[in-house]
């Protein structure tokens, strides 16, 4: 039986400093402020730089933390092996047809990080162009950015981020050579696109509160210093990504917050381009763009097409008033992605819940669609490197069915299986049972549940579950298949994935439903669904683990705050948990941006109120509560390492009983956590071993 062990010293008790926020007529107290390092700047790009005080007290919960899980220490030996296990440790990527090669990337047996490689157009020996295992060579962390070739296939601009903080250095390789050039761009953010004629980079610059906020051009040979100035953004709440349209003739410059979108083309033709607007910002409208030829087509939500529709104007004067439909809006079926080809319009929608893809002929107007059968499953969109070609790439999964990529020809609809994702320890789809199930929240809304176990699981009550959520800024959490899982679901487990309201599975008002006033919405429909578990035998109260990370974290706490009764254990990663006093600081690289998914306090007293009334920081309280591990990453810039850092503080000198309370802070990472496909799974094991003690007791 795995337990949790009661340390022969006491936990980490933090010193509380007063500290009060005053606004709006109303005080707030954070006593724990202090351990916000006052140059979180200089800690994002050195860790060294954090304070001695601050060193000492996470690396005194953080030794805590391992005496309490110390008897699990075997048991996540296991599970790293046999997540291992199920891992292709020589694994490629299918390549990427473009012009003369294909690129792809693959792993070396043993290797942690990926080998980006080419080889012929038609096959033949491959070519390592970067080998991810010898850059990571001498960091602790290393992870791979944005990567682009030049259209003569000559250079390859890399980045790679060595610390943790997504701020990334860029260099160009000589392809021939294999040798870099002199050539560094540091405080990188975003995409890259080269110019037409392979001599100029165009990247995104951070601004000093760590924000994509400038596009610069940089010619080959010459300082960083001397890059010049492309666009600059001025409102902080604004970022700004890069991208290119799929002919390559222009690089796209995209900017926007969580309501509103912006976008700018820039001719890749032309060495002195300057961006062209393509529509100006409307608050709450939002597009993205592709080019086909003379015409722009447009994903937008403009004109009151809640769930999105698809649009053509002319690239000569792409503004709002020269529109048209191509798809229109159909309410209930919304579109999530869109490509363009020379002869076709692809696009990815979701109705009931439920992927597919639609093939648009653009010489006939006719439609077509490639659905499947399962129940509930995922489907990924690849459009590829090639614009004038009939060949579309998508990938499928279910939670049963391992992932699956298919070559498709859009002109004969001619589907080819180009692999099958691999489980070299063995797995037969035919032992585990998927299915979807709906829980009725207080509202009367249904809440879709995703569902995973072992067709020999007891549905008796007796089983445990984990259930895992996100809800929030439209992301849906796809019912994609997942190997590390199957560590919980064969050893009893039904895991479940709540598809609450702040993402949309259900279309675009799901997720204004589970945003800023109506916030709630997305911690009442997780409770609900738990219950529904209950109720349906799946498992049991208190034998519940619930899972999230970031805003899915921000949930967890929320949720331990509502029905700590319902948990036997809560796993929270990376938390933002925090809520009120992140959204209080204007300076935080992610505040400004994040206003519209929460609200702003700083000018909203409603605002305000309504935030702290469930920031789970905020809301601790005297009671019972579950086993609760958070976990942070110390160079994290979304959510910063004194969330969960704070809340852990808070909850440990508050609770009146159950727990542990641990933290996990990883010393050398940020927001994904360890870099490397196998130490990650370390993290995982510690997840799920911290699971199964939660519903096994303690010692």
């Amino acid at each position: 039986m795995i337990r949790f062990q009661t340390p022969a010293r006491p936990a980490p008790v933090a010193p509380v400093r007063e500290h009060v926020v005053c606004l709006h007529g109303r005080e707030v107290r954070d006593p724990y402020a202090w351990i916000k390092a006052e140059n979180w700047r200089a800690v994002l790009d050195d860790p060294k730089a954090l304070p001695d005080e601050i060193r000492a007290y996470l690396e005194a919960e953080n030794a805590w933390g391992e005496e309490v899980l110390s008897g699990t220490a075997g048991l996540r030996a296991t599970l790293v092996e046999e997540m291992r296990g199920r891992i292709k440790e020589d694994d490629s990527s299918v390549p990427e047809p473009d012009g003369p090669f294909a690129y792809y990337t693959r792993f070396r047996q043993g290797g942690e990080h990926p080998l980006v490689c080419r080889q012929p157009r038609d096959g033949g020996e491959g070519t390592i162009l970067l080998d991810g295992d010898a850059l990571a060579q001498d960091h602790g962390y290393f992870a791979f950015g944005s990567i682009a070739h030049t259209r003569d296939h000559a250079r390859l601009a890399w980045a790679s981020d060595t610390e943790g903080s997504e701020s990334y250095v860029v260099r160009v390789r000589e392809l021939a050579t294999g040798g870099d050039l002199p050539d560094r761009l540091e405080r990188v953010a975003g995409g890259l696109a080269w110019s037409a004629d392979g001599r100029a980079l165009y990247y995104v610059e951070r601004d000093e509160n760590h924000r994509p906020a400038r596009v610069r051009r940089h010619l080959l040979g010459t300082p960083q210093a001397d890059d010049v100035l492309v666009y600059a953004e001025g409102d902080p709440g604004w970022f700004v990504n890069l991208g290119e349209t799929r002919s390559r003739d222009f690089a796209v410059i995209s900017l926007g917050d969580h309501e509103t979108s912006e976008a700018w083309l820039l001719d890749l033709a032309d060495p002195e381009a300057t961006p062209r607007l393509v529509a100006k910002r409307e608050r709450e409208v939002r597009y993205d763009i592709e080019q086909r030829g003379d015409a722009l087509v447009i994903l937008t939500n403009a004109d009151g097409a809640e769930d999105f529709k698809l649009v053509t104007a002319p690239l000569s004067n792409p503004s709002r008033a020269n529109w048209r439909d191509l798809v229109p809006h159909r309410p209930g079926t919304m579109i999530l992605d869109h490509a363009a080809f020379s002869a076709h319009v692809v696009r990815l929608e979701r109705e009931d819940a439920r992927p597919r893809i639609v093939i648009l002929a653009l010489a006939t107007g006719e439609e077509h669609a490639i659905r499947f059968e399962e129940e509930t499953y995922s489907l990924g969109m690849r459009a590829g490197e090639e614009y004038d070609s009939t060949r579309l790439r998508f990938v499928y999964s279910s939670l049963t069915t391992p992932g699956e990529t298919y070559d498709y020809d859009m002109a004969s609809r001619e589907r080819i299986l180009r692999k099958r994702q691999e489980v070299p320890s063995g797995h037969d789809p035919a032992a585990y049972v998927t299915r979807r199930l709906f829980a009725t929240a207080a509202d009367g809304a249904r809440v879709p549940i995703s569902l995973l176990h072992r067709a020999v699981t007891p549905l008796d009550g007796s089983a445990p579950a984990l259930l895992y959520g996100y809800g929030s800024y439209g992301i849906a959490m796809p019912a994609s298949f997942r190997t590390n899982i199957l560590s919980l679901v064969d050893r009893g487990f039904v895991f479940a994935i709540a598809h609450v309201r702040g993402g949309t599975e259900k279309g675009w008002r799901w997720y204004t439903d589970g945003k800023r006033e109506k916030k709630t919405n997305t911690f009442a429909d997780f409770v609900a669904c738990a219950e529904a578990l209950c109720e349906a035998g799946y498992t049991a109260r208190g034998r519940v683990v619930a899972q999230g990370g970031s805003a899915g974290g921000m949930l967890m706490g929320a949720v331990a705050n509502m029905a700590p009764e319902l948990f036997a254990g809560i796993v929270a990663e990376v938390p933002f948990v925090d809520v009120l006093n992140t959204m209080l600081d204007a300076e935080l690289p992610l505040t400004p941006p994040e206003w519209p998914e929460w609200g702003n306090p700083i000018e909203s007293a409603e605002a305000f109120d309504q935030i702290l009334a469930y920031s789970p920081y905020d809301n601790v309280r005297p009671r019972a509560y579950p086993a609760i591990l958070a976990m942070g990453g110390l160079t994290d810039p979304r959510v910063t390492y004194w969330e969960p850092t704070k809340w852990v503080a808070r909850l440990r000198a508050t609770t009146t009983g159950g727990g542990p309370v641990v933290l996990h802070m990883n010393m050398g990472a940020g927001h994904g956590g360890a870099s490397g496909r196998f130490k990650h799974l370390e993290e995982v094991a510690l997840a799920y071993a911290f699971a199964l003690a939660s519903v096994e007791g303690r010692a």
